[in-house]
C-alpha cells in the first residue's frame, strides 16, 4: 500500500497556502499531484530492492548480478528469447556443486542453461564388455533380447538400453558415442505445442466415413508428448518428461493396462494418459475415457473391431476410436457415426512462428498501438466469435458463432460492415475451431477509408480485453480483402490478422462496387499486417500465399487500375506463408522472422507464367525464403537465408548484411554475407588477392559446403525450416549477434550451446568427456 498520495502531501502544507491556492484555481495542487506521482514511483522502486535480493523474485536485469556473486560468469545474455531466462541456472548453482559430476546434475544443468529438455546418458554403462563374476551388471547384455520389441525400437535414441561395442571416436565431435569416458547430453530443440478441445479432426471424405486426420489441413503429422515436469534435481528424465514424438507401443501398452485395471475395478496408474492426456477425443461433445481409445498402426486406415470392457461399478465401456500417434490419424470404430469429432493433442515445432497456441501479447500491442497521447487505444466496436455460441463478455458489443456473421452482421446484431467509416474494430476468435465459411466475393472483408480492423485468435480477460494465448483459429477457405479508400486518400484502412491458420490464399483486391450495379472503381488498402499466421499450405507441395490483385480486367481505365493499392504496406511478422505477389506500385513489403516458400517465386509482383514482374521495395529481416526474390528495391536484407536467386533493380540504395545470398544474385552492397565472405577468406588463406582468382574446383568446394541444408523443407514436418546440424558453421552462427541466419535466429541456439559448453567444464568428473546430441 502506497503512503505517498497527493492528498497526504497537500495536507502537510500550511493552511494559508492551501487557501491561496484554492483562490487561484489550484496550480499548487496540480504540482503536488506531479510530485506524488514521482514519489509513488520512488516508493515502488524502494520496495523492489528487497525483492531484487532473491533470485526467485528479482527482476530479469538483476539475474546476472546475483549470478556473479556465485561465480556464474561468461554466459551469453538470452533475454531476447521469449519465455527463457537464466534464473534457474543461477538458482540451482549450489545444488549443482553439491551433486557435481552426477548424471542427473548434468542433465539439470543442460536444461537450465539452454532452456531445452535434456537427458544425460552415461555411455560407459552401455558398452559391451566382459564382466567380472563378482560384479555383474544384469542390465547390460552383450546381445539384445530380440523379443523385447520396445527396447529394439529405442536403439540409438536417448533411451537406448542395448549394449554397444566400443566407439573410439570423440564424442565432442558428435561422431562417437559408446566409450568409457563418454557422457552424452541429448537435447530436444523442438517444442510441444498443446491444442485444447475443440480442435476439429479433418474428415478424409465428405460426407465423413469415420476416417479423420488430426491435422486441420488433412496431413500426416506426428503427435508429440506433453512433457511432464521433473520435480527433483535427482530425477533422470524419461520419455514422459521430454517433448518427443509419441510412439505407438508404450501408448498401446498403457491403454491395455488401463482396460485390464478397469475390468478389475482397480485405479489405473497414469503415465502418458494422466492429466492432461497426450490424446483426448470428444465425439459430439462427449469426452471419451482413455479406456475407450485404441492405439494402432493406421497406415492403411484399417482399424480393429471395437471391444467392450465391463467395470464392476460403472458398467461397460466400449472402445470407440482408434488413433495412430505416428501418422496423426483417427478412425471411429463402428456405428453410430458422430456428427462432430474433436481432439486435443500436441504438435512439435521449433518456435513461436506461424499460427500456434502460444502467447502473442506483444503482437497484439503492436496491432493496437496507443493513442498519440500515450493512452491505450479503445476500439469503437468489438465482437467475439466461437462455435460454442457462449455468452459474450459485458465489455464486448456482440457475440457470433461464425466469423462471417461477425463481419456482415445478423438480424438484430450489427457486425463490422455496419460500422461507420473511420471505426476501430476488434474481432476475437475464442476457440481452436475450424471455420469453413467463404470470405470471398460478396462476403469479402471490407475495410473502409480510415478504419482499422483486427481479427485475432484470442481468449478474453475478465474486463473483456483480448488475451492472445493458446488459441489458433482455422479458416478453411480463401480470404479476400477490399480496401475502399479512394485514390490519393491520406488515411487508407488497415487490416490485422493475428494467430490464424488460413488454409487458402489471401487476396487483396484493388476494385470494388460503390453500390450494387455500379461499375467497379479502383481503391486502396493502406496496410495489411499478417502476424503469427500460417497462410496457404493446404497443399504443402504447391502452396498458395498472399496476392495483391489489381483487378485490371474489372476496371474500365487500366491506368486508374494501376493506382489501386498504391498506398499498401504489407507487414509479414512471425508468419509462415506461401508465395507473395505484390505489384511494384505498392508502397512496400516488410518481412520479419518469417518463412516464405514456393518452388519458383517467393516474392515478386504479379505476372503471367514463369516470368513475374518485380515487387515493391522490401525490407527482409531474419527470414528464410525458399524461392526466387524479385523486388524493385531492397532497403534492408538482414540475417536472412535466401535459397534462390535474388534480383534487385536499384543497386545504388539499400544493403544486404549477415545473410546467405546465392551466387549470381543482383543486390545492393553486401556486408559480411555468405558465401562471399567464405570465398574471400579462402582466397586470403591461399595467398590470393581476391576471390575471383580462386580455382574453379576450389570455388565449387566452398560453395557446396556453404549451401544451407535443412532438417525439413516441407510444411507439416515438425522441424520445418530448421537448419540441419550439418549446416556450415558460417550459416549456423552468421547472424549479427552470433545466432544462426534465417527465421530461427530468434531462438539464439548457438548462444545456448556456447553457454552449456562453458558450464560443462566446471562440473564434469575428471577424465570424462561430454558431447551434445540433438534428439530433435
Amino acid at each position: 500500500m502506497t503512503h505517498v498520495t497527493a492528498d497526504a502531501l497537500y495536507e502537510l502544507l500550511p493552511a494559508i497556502y492551501r487557501i491561496r491556492d484554492a483562490e487561484q484555481g489550484g496550480p499548487l495542487r496540480a504540482l503536488v499531484e506531479v510530485l506524488a506521482q514521482q514519489g509513488r514511483l520512488l516508493e515502488a522502486d524502494i520496495e523492489r530492492l528487497y525483492d531484487n535480493a532473491f533470485i526467485e523474485t528479482c527482476d530479469e536485469w538483476a539475474v546476472p548480478y546475483i549470478g556473479d556473486l556465485l561465480g556464474v560468469r561468461n554466459l551469453h545474455a538470452l533475454g531476447e528469447v521469449v519465455g527463457f531466462s537464466q534464473r534457474a541456472r543461477v538458482a540451482n548453482t549450489i545444488a549443482y556443486r553439491r551433486r557435481k559430476g552426477t548424471a542427473t546434475m548434468l542433465e539439470q544443468l543442460a536444461t537450465d542453461t539452454t532452456g531445452w529438455p535434456a537427458r544425460a546418458v552415461e555411455f560407459f554403462e552401455l558398452v559391451a564388455t566382459t564382466q567380472h563374476t563378482n560384479h555383474p551388471r544384469l542390465h547390460n547384455h552383450r546381445a539384445p533380447d530380440l523379443r523385447d520389441a520396445d527396447a529394439l525400437e529405442l536403439i540409438d535414441t536417448a533411451f537406448d538400453r542395448v549394449a554397444h561395442t566400443a566407439d573410439v571416436r570423440r564424442i565432442a565431435s558428435g561422431r562417437g558415442r559408446h566409450n568409457l569416458p563418454n557422457v552424452g547430453l541429448f537435447l530436444w530443440r523442438l517444442e510441444a505445442y498443446p491444442f485444447e478441445i475443440p480442435v476439429e479432426a479433418r474428415p478424409v471424405t465428405e460426407p465423413p466415413d469415420g476416417r479423420y486426420w488430426l491435422h486441420p489441413y488433412g496431413l500426416d503429422a506426428p503427435l508429440f508428448n506433453r512433457e511432464q515436469t521433473e520435480d527433483e534435481i535427482s530425477h533422470l528424465a524419461r520419455e514422459v518428461n521430454v517433448p518427443g514424438p509419441l510412439r505407438r507401443r508404450p501408448l498401446f501398452e498403457e491403454l491395455a493396462n488401463r482396460r485390464a485395471a478397469w475390468e478389475g475395478g482397480d485405479e489405473p496408474a497414469p503415465l502418458f494418459f494422466g492429466e492432461p492426456p497426450v490424446v483426448e477425443v470428444h465425439l459430439d461433445g462427449a469426452a471419451l475415457l482413455p479406456e475407450q481409445v485404441l492405439v494402432c498402426d493406421l497406415s492403411d486406415w484399417t482399424a480393429p473391431a471395437p471391444t467392450t470392457h465391463v467395470h464392476p461399478e460403472h458398467g461397460p465401456a466400449e472402445t470407440r476410436v482408434s488413433v495412430d500417434p505416428v501418422l496423426g490419424r483417427l478412425v471411429v470404430l463402428g456405428p453410430p457415426d458422430p456428427a462432430r469429432v474433436e481432439v486435443g493433442y500436441a504438435h512439435g515445432f521449433p518456435g513461436d512462428v506461424g499460427g500456434g497456441p502460444y502467447d502473442r501479447a506483444g503482437s497484439l500491442a503492436e496491432a493496437l498501438p496507443p493513442e498519440p497521447d500515450g493512452l491505450p487505444l479503445v476500439p469503437d466496436w468489438s465482437a467475439s466469435v466461437s462455435r460454442s455460441g457462449g455468452p459474450s463478455s459485458p465489455a464486448v458489443d456482440a457475440h457470433f458463432t461464425s466469423l462471417l456473421d461477425a463481419l456482415t452482421g445478423v438480424p438484430g446484431t450489427p457486425g463490422w460492415a455496419d460500422q461507420p467509416a473511420g471505426s476501430v474494430g476488434v474481432i476475437t476468435i475464442d476457440d481452436n475451431a475450424s471455420y469453413p465459411e467463404a470470405l470471398t466475393g460478396t462476403t469479402a472483408i471490407v475495410v473502409p477509408d480510415g478504419s482499422r480492423l483486427v481479427v485475432v485468435a484470442a481468449g478474453r480477460a475478465e474486463d473483456g480485453s483480448p488475451e492472445p494465448t493458446e488459441r489458433r483459429a482455422h479458416l478453411r477457405t480463401d480470404v479476400e480483402v477490399i480496401g475502399t479508400a479512394p485514390f490519393a486518400s491520406a488515411t487508407p484502412g488497415t487490416l490485422v490478422l493475428d494467430g490464424l491458420l488460413v488454409e487458402g490464399e489471401i487476396r487483396v483486391r484493388g476494385a470494388y462496387e460503390p453500390a450494387p450495379g455500379d461499375p467497379r472503381v479502383p481503391a486502396s488498402l493502406g496496410g495489411l499486417r499478417v502476424a503469427h499466421c500460417t497462410v496457404g499450405f493446404q497443399d504443402p507441395d504447391a502452396p498458395v500465399g498472399l496476392r495483391v490483385s489489381p483487378d485490371v480486367d474489372l476496371v474500365a481505365d487500366a491506368v486508374l487500375a494501376a493506382e489501386a493499392n498504391r498506398e499498401l504496406v504489407l507487414d509479414l511478422d512471425h508468419a509462415l506463408c506461401g508465395p507473395l505477389e505484390v505489384p511494384e506500385t505498392a508502397r512496400g513489403v516488410r518481412l520479419r522472422d518469417s518463412v516464405v516458400q514456393h518452388a519458383d517465386t517467393a516474392l515478386a509482383g504479379p505476372g503471367a507464367g514463369p516470368a513475374p514482374t518485380n515487387g515493391p521495395p522490401a525490407t527482409i529481416e531474419r527470414c528464410t525464403v525458399f524461392g526466387e526474390v524479385r523486388v524493385r528495391e531492397m532497403a534492408l536484407g538482414s540475417e536472412s537465408v535466401f535459397i534462390d536467386r535474388v534480383t534487385v533493380d536499384r543497386l545504388q540504395s539499400g544493403c544486404v548484411r549477415f545473410s546467405y545470398v546465392p551466387p549470381g544474385s543482383l543486390t545492393p552492397r553486401r556486408f559480411r554475407c555468405q558465401p562471399d565472405l567464405a570465398l574471400r577468406r579462402r582466397a586470403e588463406a591461399l595467398g590470393l588477392r581476391s576471390a575471383a582468382e580462386l580455382d574453379p574446383a576450389e570455388r565449387t568446394r566452398v560453395l557446396r559446403r556453404l549451401r544451407p541444408s535443412f532438417t525439413a523443407v516441407r510444411y507439416g514436418e515438425p522441424a520445418y525450416a530448421q537448419l540441419a546440424a550439418s549446416a556450415a558453421e558460417e550459416i549456423r552462427t552468421g547472424a549479427e549477434d552470433g545466432a544462426e541466419m534465417g527465421v530461427w535466429s530468434l531462438l539464439k541456439q548457438p548462444q545456448r550451446i556456447a553457454n552449456l559448453h562453458a558450464s560443462l567444464g566446471d562440473y564434469l568428473r575428471f577424465g570424462l568427456e561430454a558431447g551434445l546430441l540433438f534428439a530433435s
